[in-house]
């Protein structure tokens, strides 16, 4: 992978975030936890320029105060715990059905599940659909918020193992989650927010 994949932050700032600095490698994953209300979650929000706030952001050379919103999300992109769904049937949110559906499988989905209606789906199941989605044009930075916490023991490990073969084919990552025994598995590093300041962990 080149430099043209490296993701900067510079003085992220917000109501709630103070001055944050990161940057996150091709093929790394940054997992960053904290307590509940600590802005994790509008870390990433703000990442992926979904919330008003301050500060600079690139990837590689492409400055993201020259792009527009639905651009930058392109390529990075923002994993919600709980995907927005707007279509009755579930394939209608893909824009690469066939792509969608082996990754859908890959996580321990039947492979008919995009002809599903939406209304069918278990949180779980959502859960896992909003990753395929995330997934399916291979964005080159993801950002993902509990990406299984609403899963059972066998989808987690998949979901687990579908991230670290991305992390090996160069993507980089920002991944919160409230499991220690996760943030082992699936670390590069380590970082702590609190008070809406991010830090090094404590080990």
């Amino acid at each position: 992978m080149t430099n043209a994949e490296i993701l900067t932050l510079r003085g992220l700032t917000s109501t709630a975030l103070k001055d944050c600095n990161l940057t996150v490698a091709p093929g790394e994953i940054v997992v960053v936890q904290g307590p509940s209300g600590s802005g994790k979650s509008l870390l990433l929000r703000a990442i992926a320029d979904l919330d008003p706030h301050q500060g600079a952001a690139w990837l590689g050379p492409l400055d993201r105060a020259r792009m527009s919103g639905p651009a930058w999300r392109r390529m990075v992109r923002y994993v919600a715990a709980e995907p927005a769904w707007w279509a009755d049937r579930v394939g209608d949110h893909m824009r690469h059905p066939k792509r969608a559906a082996e990754l859908a499988v890959s996580l321990g989905l039947a492979a008919d599940c995009l002809d599903w209606p939406v209304t069918r789906l278990s949180t779980g199941e959502k859960q896992r659909l909003g990753l395929a989605r995330a997934l399916e044009d291979h964005p080159p930075v993801l950002l993902l918020d509990e990406p299984t916490a609403a899963l059972d023991d066998a989808a987690t490990r998949a979901v687990e193992a579908l991230l670290k073969r991305r992390r090996d084919d160069g993507v980089a990552m920002v991944l919160v989650t409230h499991s220690d025994a996760q943030a082992a598995r699936l670390a590069n590093r380590r970082l702590m927010i609190r008070d809406g300041c991010l830090r090094d962990a404590v080990s």
